[in-house]
């Protein structure tokens, strides 16, 4: 499995249940990376969406507690253990957690890859995405030139899980 997320320099992902920043271009390589994959969420991210419709053109899973909750267009799992039976069927290449905090920490170490586009800058955030820098399963792969969007400096990364768990 993969995960892919967009951090500042203290790892945080959002703010509000928002985004902490929209840069066009890592907007572009998460739909380019997860279009056609599976694509795995808690309620609250989905809920994030425009309309809080599931992503168009990949098959999308919800992991939510709430044991009513249906989503049209979208699997929901109503546990972790209903959710690793899911996702099974499907090859683990295929497969990008997307957040929020909760499900990335969750499935973290049974991921074998992190795309993560590090944002030079640090935002007033509430919800974090692990830091691999300080986790010594993860190692930094590749690291891309420095873009920029306005004023705000970002790199494209990706780590290596080298102890992945077995889901």
């Amino acid at each position: 499995m993969n995960l892919i997320a967009a951090v500042d320099n203290n790892w945080g992902i959002g703010k509000n249940n928002s985004l902490l920043i929209q840069i066009p271009e890592d907007m572009q390589f998460f739909r380019a990376t997860t279009v056609g994959n599976v694509v795995v969420m808690g309620r609250h991210t989905l809920e994030s969406f425009p309309n809080g419709r599931p992503l168009p053109k990949r098959t999308n899973i919800v992991l939510s507690g709430k044991p009513d909750y249906e989503v049209k267009g979208a699997t929901v799992a109503h546990s972790v253990s209903e959710l690793k039976k899911l996702l099974a069927d499907y090859d683990t290449d295929d497969v990008f957690i997307i957040g929020g905090e909760s499900v990335y920490r969750q499935f973290e170490p049974y991921c074998k890859v992190a795309y993560i586009t590090k944002i030079d800058y640090a935002y007033d955030a509430d919800a974090h995405f692990p830091n691999l820098d300080e986790k010594e399963n993860w190692v930094l792969h590749d690291e891309s030139e420095e873009q920029t969007y306005f004023d705000i400096a970002y790199t494209f990364t990706s780590y290596y899980n080298e102890d992945v768990k077995e889901l």
